[in-house]
């Protein structure tokens, strides 16, 4: 197994953040080219999620979906940071995912990406990329 670290700036407070292009160069670095991909976020306020890459429409969307399902503020949230929907949102997306690996490219569907789904930012997060070869 190979691993490493991806860092990812996030431009404000709610954001999906496309790292495909970040994983492909990565894995270009590694030279693995058959496996798994698997990808793990050390954050508590952020996500990892695959969607639609093509129309950017689809993020913004989401993003205002996520604040209709979690508003930012309830007046029943009791964490002294304020930021519990951040929390309750990357509950929702999760913190990883795994993509198959063949002949160096990701077996995503066509109008697949990665994201990396801020709910509290702006911040640097670290996504850890593990690559199980095979």
């Amino acid at each position: 197994m190979k691993t490493l670290t991806l860092s990812v700036s996030t431009p404000s407070h709610q954001a999906m953040v496309p790292i495909t292009r970040q994983v492909t160069d990565a894995l270009a670095h590694l030279g693995v080219k058959d496996g798994l991909v698997h990808l793990f976020v050390q954050h508590t306020t952020c996500g990892l999620l695959i969607n639609e890459n093509a129309d950017p429409d689809v993020a913004g969307d989401l993003i205002r979906r996520f604040e209709k399902m979690v508003p930012w503020h309830d007046p029943t949230d009791r964490h002294g940071e304020g930021n519990t929907a951040a929390h309750l949102r990357s509950v929702l997306t999760g913190t990883s995912i795994s993509v198959p690996l063949s002949g160096g490219n990701l077996l995503l569907g066509t109008w697949q990406g990665i994201f990396l789904a801020e709910f509290d930012g702006p911040r640097t997060r670290q996504v850890v990329m593990s690559v199980l070869a095979g």
